[in-house]
């Protein structure tokens, strides 16, 4: 099964890469190691999210720019508000990647 390597740029993704790239700086850890790391980290961000995460949202905003390239959405969204059961959250901005999951099974 492939994955998206997309999750590497979130916050926990570029934490783990930093201290991977620390840890083979160091000599701690092996790069071929920290790849095999960086590979199951994308594999386990796409198991969660397609299997635990049960949450819907909706979001409404004004869509600034959108582009298709590569069979990946990008979309910017200005005056955002993000709204659930238990959330109504106004955002200034948001970037949405959307990645069509039948290419993972390719």
């Amino acid at each position: 099964m492939s994955t998206f390597e997309l999750y590497r740029r979130s916050r926990i993704g570029m934490c783990l890469t930093e201290t991977l790239d620390e840890m083979v700086t160091n000599e701690r850890l092996s790069p071929d190691l920290a790849i095999q790391v960086l590979m199951q980290f994308d594999r386990s961000m796409t198991d969660a999210l397609e299997n635990q995460v049960k949450s819907k949202v909706t979001i409404k905003g004004h869509l600034h720019t959108y582009r298709f390239c590569d069979n990946v959405w990008t979309f910017i969204l200005k005056d955002a508000t993000f709204k659930s059961d238990e959330l109504n959250e106004p955002v200034k901005r948001v970037k949405i990647v959307a990645c069509d999951s039948k290419l993972l099974q390719q």
